[in-house]
C-alpha cells in the first residue's frame, strides 16, 4: 500500500473479532423479539441464536481457553489478551441468555398458547394428561434410558458434547447415603412430546424427571435438574497423522468424542450449590464457565416448534424459479453446454432454483456421452442420496474420469463427509481427502467435453456450498462458464488440490492463498489513486488487519467504501481522519445472507465486479483454498450491481454499526426490503411465455434445520 496516508492504527482502529461475533448473535435475538415476524419464525431466530452461541463457545470460546492454558502472550488487534477478551464476553453472554429466557418465558410461549400451540410445564399438566404421558413413559422411554450413579465403585460419567442431561440427588431409604445421579436424555427421543389435545406439548425431560423414582427403586428423589456441557469442536490432527487424512480424521473424531475439554456448563435456575460445585469439579471448569438459565436449556431444539404444520404462523410459502434463459420454449430444461457457448449464465439462490441450476447441469454432464470428465469440490453437502452426489455416482459408473475434492476437516460436518467420501469410492469416484494444513473452501465444478476435434471446459463457481437444503434458505450466487481462461484456472486449482502443485499464477482468478490477497489489496489501492474512488464490498466477515488498514488508507485518500458485513466486523466505520468515508451495514432477514460479492471502481471508469467463497478473514486469504472469479459480461455485471444498491438501499433488515463499535437498526424512510426487492427481480428473470418447471423437491419448503445461521 501507499506511505502517502498514514495509518493511524492502534488498537482503539479495531473492534474485537469475539465480541463483534456475540454483537451478530444480540442481533439474531433482535429478529426473534420483533412482533413484526410472524411467531414461529420468532421460533426460529431464536432456536438459531442458541445454536449460534453453542458454535461460539464451541469454536471461539475453546479457543481462547487454548490460548491461555498454552500460556500464548500475543493480543488481538484491537490490544486484549484472550484472558481479557474471555473477561470481556462473559457478562454480553449472560446478558443475552437472560434476553432468550425472558422472550420465550414472557412472550413467545404464552403468544404460541394463545394460537393453539401449547408447551405445557409437568405440574401443570391435568391427572389424566399425566396418567397418558406415564404410559408413554413405560412403553417408549424408560427403556433407552441409562441412569448412572457417583459412588466410589462408579466414578463421574463422561458427559457427552451438547447433550441434555439431568442431575439428581437420590437418597436410599434403608441406609440414608445420598448420592449424586446423572440422566441422560436420549436424542432419538422428541424434545417436545405431544401430549392432550392437538398442538400441546411438554418438555421430554420432565416426563423422566416426573418418573426419576422409577429409574432408582428405593430411593428418593431429593433434586432434579437439567443441565448442559459445551465442549471443544476442534479435531487434533497431527501432522504426522496426515499421510492418511482420512483415518487421521476418523481417529481425531474417536478422541474428540472423549477428550475434548468442555468450555462451558448451562443449568437450570434453583440447582443447588452443592451440585453445581460438584458439576465445575468433574468437569475441570470455573465458575465464570456456569450459565444459569430461567428458562428451558437447549433453545436450538426449539426448531421442533417451527416443524408444527402451522402456516398462519410463518412467512407465506415461497418457491424458487427457473430463470428463462435455463428453460426451452416448451419448458424443459435448456441444454446447459449450448446455453454457456453463448455467454455465461448467474443463478441467485434462494430466488432462483438450485434445482434447475446446479444439479441439472451436474445431471447433464453426468449423462452427455461426449462429457469426458467431471472434477468436483464438496464442503458441505446436504446428505448421501442428494441430486448432486448422484450425478457423480452415475457419471463414474459410465466411465467417466470423476474426481472430487471432499474437505473432511469441514466443522461440525466430519462424520458427514466421511460417509459421504466412503460411499463416492466405492461408486469409483476419485476422492481426494483436502490438504494437510489448508481447508479447501472453494465451491467450484469444472467439466471437460469431447466436441468434435476438441476439448471444452465448462465451469461453475459458486459462493455457496453444493447443498440442496441451504440452498433454499442461505442467498448465494452462482457463475457458470466456458470462458477459456476461467476454466483453464480451474483446472489448475484442481491440480492444485490434487496434486500440490505450485501455482502462483492464475488467469483471471483470484485464489487464496496464492493470489487472493495480494489481488484485493492492488484494487483497493487503484481505488485509493483514483479521483472518483468508489468500493462496495458484501461478506459475511471482515476481520483481517491488513484489509482493515488498507480501507482506512483507502478512505483517507478520498474513497467511498460500502461494506455490507453480516456478521463479524473488526474495522471501525465513520472515525474522523481514519474511516470517515466508510460505511458497514448488516443485512439479517428471512434467508441467510452468504454471497461474497466485490465492486471495485466507479460507474464512470467501468467497476470490476467479482464473486466467490471468501470472507475477508486471516483464515480465508491465508489458510483455505478459496476461488473468486470476476463477472466481465456487461449484463451479469449490471445484475450484481442490482443486488448491491438492493442492499444499501434496505431500511427493513439492515443495521449500521458506528465509529464506537455499537449496532443499531436503520431508521426506516422508504420501507424498501431488499430480499423481497431480490425475489421479484428474479421472478421477471423467469417471465416467458411458457409454464415454470415444477418445482423439484429439494427446492420444496421442507422442515430444515441449518448449521446455526454460521456458514463456513
Amino acid at each position: 500500500m501507499s506511505d502517502d496516508y498514514e495509518i493511524h492504527s492502534s488498537s482503539a482502529s479495531y473492534l474485537n473479532r469475539e465480541l463483534s461475533q456475540v454483537d451478530f448473535i444480540a442481533r439474531v435475538i433482535s429478529i426473534a423479539e420483533d412482533p413484526a415476524v410472524p411467531l414461529l419464525e420468532r421460533i426460529k431466530f431464536l432456536a438459531i441464536s442458541a445454536q449460534n452461541l453453542d458454535h461460539f463457545f464451541q469454536v471461539r470460546v475453546s479457543g481462547l481457553k487454548t490460548q491461555i492454558e498454552s500460556q500464548v502472550v500475543t493480543r488481538s488487534p484491537d490490544g486484549r489478551s484472550p484472558a481479557e477478551q474471555l473477561d470481556a464476553i462473559r457478562p454480553r453472554v449472560v446478558d443475552l441468555t437472560r434476553r432468550q429466557a425472558e422472550l420465550l418465558e414472557k412472550e413467545l410461549l404464552p403468544a404460541l398458547a394463545e394460537a393453539g400451540v401449547v408447551v405445557h410445564a409437568w405440574d401443570d399438566l391435568d391427572r389424566a394428561t399425566r396418567s397418558e404421558l406415564s404410559r408413554r413413559f413405560e412403553e417408549q422411554i424408560f427403556a433407552v434410558l441409562t441412569p448412572l450413579a457417583v459412588d466410589p465403585a462408579h466414578p463421574f460419567p463422561f458427559i457427552s458434547n451438547l447433550s441434555l442431561n439431568l442431575a439428581l440427588m437420590v437418597c436410599d431409604r434403608e441406609t440414608g447415603v445420598q448420592r449424586f445421579a446423572r440422566v441422560k436424555i436420549p436424542p432419538l427421543l422428541p424434545r417436545f412430546m405431544p401430549c392432550g389435545k392437538p398442538g400441546e406439548y411438554v418438555p421430554v425431560e420432565q416426563v423422566i424427571a416426573a418418573h426419576a423414582e422409577v429409574l432408582f427403586p428405593g430411593s428418593d428423589i431429593l433434586s432434579c435438574h437439567a443441565f448442559r456441557v459445551t465442549r471443544d469442536a476442534d479435531l487434533a490432527i497431527e501432522e504426522s497423522d496426515a499421510d492418511d487424512l482420512l483415518l487421521a480424521v476418523v481417529s481425531a473424531l474417536q478422541r474428540r468424542l472423549r477428550t475434548n475439554a468442555a468450555v462451558r456448563l448451562e443449568v437450570q435456575s434453583g440447582m443447588s450449590d452443592a451440585i453445581r460445585s460438584l458439576l465445575e469439579r468433574e468437569l475441570e471448569l470455573e465458575a465464570n464457565d456456569l450459565y444459569a438459565s430461567a428458562t428451558l436449556l437447549d433453545l436450538g431444539s426449539l426448531w421442533a416448534l417451527h416443524g408444527v404444520d402451522r402456516p398462519d404462523l410463518k412467512n407465506p410459502a415461497f418457491s424458487p424459479v427457473t430463470p428463462a434463459l435455463l428453460r426451452t420454449d416448451d419448458g424443459r430444461a435448456c441444454d446447459f453446454f449450448e446455453r454457456l457457448r453463448e455467454g455465461d449464465v448467474l443463478v441467485h439462490h434462494p430466488y432462483e432454483s438450485f434445482s434447475s441450476s446446479v444439479e441439472t447441469f451436474l445431471a447433464q454432464a453426468a449423462a452427455d456421452p461426449a462429457v469426458l470428465a467431471i472434477k468436483h469440490t464438496l464442503y458441505r453437502t446436504s446428505r448421501l442420496g442428494n441430486a448432486s452426489v448422484n450425478a457423480l455416482m452415475q457419471a463414474a459408473a459410465a466411465g467417466k474420469e470423476v474426481v472430487t475434492l471432499i474437505e473432511l476437516t469441514a466443522r461440525f460436518d466430519e462424520e458427514t463427509n466421511i460417509a459421504l467420501a466412503r460411499a463416492l469410492e466405492q461408486a469409483g469416484v476419485h476422492v481426494v481427502y483436502g490438504m494437510v494444513g489448508l481447508k479447501a473452501h472453494g465451491k467450484t465444478t469444472l467439466v471437460v467435453r469431447r466436441e468434435g476435434d476438441a476439448i471444452r471446459r465448462y465451469g461453475h463457481i459458486g459462493t455457496g456450498n453444493y447443498n440442496a437444503e441451504t440452498a433454499r434458505s442461505y442467498e448465494d450466487l452462482g457463475l457458470f462458464t466456458a470462458d477459456p481462461s476461467i476454466c483453464a484456472d480451474l483446472g489448475e486449482v484442481f491440480n492444485y488440490l490434487t496434486a500440490y502443485s505450485n501455482q502462483q499464477r492464475f488467469r483471471k482468478l483470484w485464489v487464496a492463498p496464492r493470489t487472493l490477497r495480494s489481488r484485493l489489496l492492488e484494487l483497493i489501492q487503484r481505488e485509493a489513486d483514483s479521483p472518483d474512488g468508489r468500493i462496495v464490498i458484501k461478506a459475511n466477515g471482515l476481520a483481517d488487519p491488513e484489509l482493515i488498514d488498507a480501507f482506512y488508507i483507502a478512505s483517507q485518500a478520498g474513497v467511498e467504501i460500502d461494506l455490507i458485513i453480516r456478521g463479524v466486523c473488526g474495522l471501525r466505520p465513520g472515525v474522523p481522519g481514519l474511516s470517515e468515508r466508510i460505511r458497514v451495514r448488516s443485512i439479517l432477514g428471512r434467508f441467510l445472507e452468504h454471497s461474497r460479492i466485490f465492486r471495485f471502481g466507479s460507474d464512470a471508469r467501468g467497476p470490476v465486479y467479482a464473486i466467490g467463497s471468501a470472507d475477508l478473514m486471516a483464515r480465508n486469504l491465508d489458510r483455505r483454498v478459496e476461488v473468486v472469479t470476476p463477472v466481465e459480461d456487461a449484463q451479469l455485471s449490471a445484475r450484481l450491481r442490482d443486488v448491491l444498491d438492493a442492499l444499501l438501499a434496505d431500511d427493513v433488515l439492515a443495521w449500521e454499526l458506528d465509529a464506537s463499535g455499537r449496532w443499531s437498526r436503520v431508521g426506516r424512510r422508504t420501507g424498501t426490503n431488499a430480499q423481497t426487492v431480490l425475489q421479484d427481480l428474479a421472478a421477471r428473470r423467469a417471465e416467458r411465455s411458457v409454464p415454470p418447471n415444477p418445482v423439484a423437491p429439494s427446492d420444496s419448503a421442507l422442515p430444515f434445520v441449518p448449521d446455526a445461521g454460521i456458514p463456513r
